[in-house]
């Protein structure tokens, strides 16, 4: 009777198995889908998109590294997100070591405040935005695109780092004080090496999400800072050129490698730890 119970109960958790991996088979493709779209269209050889494509060409590569149309705002990109990735690094860092390393009155709601560009729609965000760096003059400009993306990206930079810094041990900084170093140094050669991995990620996520951020750069944007996405916007209202396709090729070739070495990251440091 036992055997017969436990070769059904068996045959239950293989049908249950078998159900959850079609299931994130299917979530899987649903969610690469407007990749092996958009992949195949950019090497079209038609003057404008279509899928599938008739036939391969690079034409459309050559014509976006050949336009200073498009490299310009690909500068200011790179340009903006390298800003905000820095930026978001040293305020995301010194946040996390605030709310998880002291104690405060109002230390939730700080948290709270933080983490809030997260949950708030951006498009509420950018008006916020806008009413503000109209009065004080920085629309169109850099610094006004490194603010405001800064705002999104803070919070990510927060979470990784606090995760880094949950266990840690305090003591360990304490003791480093004691023998006689500075607490520059003590942070410098202690808790720094604890907290890099999440500074590491929360860097990479701030540079992407800069990096393809259009709500906000449709608000703050001027004729002089343009960014890629918002060309790529652009594009796709004036003339819906297979450049579009290849430019979002490259980004996506772009993510993919940042992941890539988010992932080797993550995996080497958990061979420290458990090593």
């Amino acid at each position: 009777m036992n055997f017969v119970n436990s070769k059904t109960y068996a045959s239950k958790t293989d049908w249950a198995s078998l159900l959850l991996y079609i299931i994130c088979g299917l979530v899987a493709f649903y969610l690469i889908l407007p990749i092996l779209i958009v992949f195949p269209m950019s090497f079209s050889s038609a003057e404008f998109l279509t899928f599938p494509p008739p036939g391969f060409s690079l034409k459309w590569f050559q014509r976006y590294f050949g336009d200073s149309s498009w490299l310009q705002p690909t500068y200011v990109s790179f340009q903006i997100a390298i800003m905000v990735m820095v930026l978001s690094t040293i305020l995301g860092t010194m946040a996390a070591m605030a709310l998880v390393r002291s104690r405060f009155w109002g230390k939730a709601t700080a948290n709270t405040l933080i983490l809030s560009p997260m949950i708030i729609p951006v498009i509420i965000i950018s008006i916020a935005l806008y009413s503000f760096f109209a009065k004080i003059g920085i629309i169109g400009s850099r610094a006004g695109l490194v603010f405001g993306h800064t705002m999104l990206c803070v919070p990510f930079v927060v979470i990784t780092v606090s995760a880094s810094l949950k266990g840690f041990d305090e003591t360990l900084e304490k003791a480093a004080m004691i023998c006689g170093a500075t607490r520059l140094k003590a942070f410098l050669q202690v808790t720094f090496p604890i907290i890099r991995p999440g500074m590491i990620f929360g860097a990479l996520f701030a540079f992407i999400i800069s990096f393809d951020e259009i709500v906000i750069s449709m608000f703050l944007c001027g004729i002089e800072t343009r960014t890629l996405p918002l060309k790529m916007w652009e594009g796709i209202r004036m003339e819906i050129s297979p450049v579009i396709a290849a430019v979002s090729t490259l980004l996506i070739c772009l993510s993919v490698v940042l992941l890539i070495f988010v992932d080797i990251i993550r995996r080497r440091t958990q061979l420290k730890i458990s090593g």
